[in-house]
């Protein structure tokens, strides 16, 4: 009997998406065969970026990755993950802070969906300060943010900043 090797998701808003983000899907895709990035599309957010435009930035980012899918979702997390096939939920924990709440969504998980398991995946230290929310807070303020996103980010958001976004 032979095992397969489970795929796993990486979950968000990625609004946007920054090179903390790329940095733990660089090592997810050493340890799994498949990782899918999945932008939760959540309502009650005002976001940067529609979800398809995240999405379409998600994937020319990682478009030398083909183990790298990226699909957006919207209710639990669990649903999405069963309709998926993966077993693995991937989270990035920067500091202490975030282990808390972390801690306590993946036993929430665990509790909805026994067979997905939760692995945290530790950034680079140079990555360890960035947020979606502290590159949103710096473009909006009109700061520089090359050096924090992807550069098909970079461009969205410039272009959207062109256009009086």
């Amino acid at each position: 009997m032979s095992v397969q090797p489970p795929v796993a998701v990486y979950p968000g808003s990625f609004d946007p998406l920054h090179l903390g983000h790329v940095d733990i899907v660089n090592r997810a895709v050493r340890l799994f065969p498949e990782v899918i990035v999945a932008v939760l599309e959540n309502a009650e957010k005002k976001p940067l970026l529609p979800v398809a435009e995240r999405v379409e930035l998600i994937r020319r980012t990682f478009a030398d990755l083909p183990q790298v899918k990226v699909a957006s979702f919207s209710g639990l997390l669990v649903d999405f993950m069963r309709a998926s096939n993966a077993r693995v939920v991937l989270r990035g924990m920067r500091a202490v802070s975030d282990f808390e709440y972390e801690f306590q969504m993946a036993l929430m998980n665990r509790r909805l969906c026994p067979e997905v398991e939760t692995v945290f995946l530790t950034p680079q230290e140079e990555f360890t300060y960035l947020s979606s929310r502290v590159v949103k807070e710096i473009w909006t303020l009109g700061g520089n943010i090359r050096g924090l996103v992807p550069p098909p980010v970079l461009a969205a958001l410039e272009r959207l900043r062109g256009n009086g976004g």
